[in-house]
């Protein structure tokens, strides 16, 4: 059996496109999907309370925006991508930049994206 923390050490070290890249290619090897699966039913009280105590968050690109070229050094800045990932991945927005990160740096980098002009998620 595969080493499965070895897997995922390995996959931390990929960008966010070739993890994108990575998920597509399992899909289709597997025939399955990687969406997330949807709650049927639950409390509304719990889910507020869940919100709050949340300390982990998705940072979504939903628009670039007017100064894609901002934008897009934004991008590099907080990821590390190439140019050209960075730019690919501006462009397909709305895309998940980051996930699951800290409270804090997930807000200092919805205030960099801002800054450079575009319109950004904290899931």
């Amino acid at each position: 059996m595969a080493d499965l923390n070895k897997i995922v050490e390995e996959i931390k070290e990929l960008s966010v496109v070739e993890v994108s890249e990575l998920v597509k290619m399992l899909e289709e090897e597997f025939g399955v999907s990687a969406a997330a699966p949807v709650m049927v039913a639950g409390p509304v009280a719990g889910e507020a309370a869940a919100e709050e105590a949340k300390t982990n968050f998705n940072v979504v690109l939903k628009e670039v925006g007017a100064n894609k070229i901002n934008v897009i050094k934004a991008v590099r800045e907080l990821t590390g991508l190439s140019l050209g990932e960075a730019k690919e991945l501006v462009e397909s927005a709305p895309k998940t930049i980051k996930e699951n990160v800290p409270t804090e740096e997930a807000k200092t980098m919805e205030a960099k994206l801002k800054e450079a002009g575009a319109t950004v998620e904290l899931a």
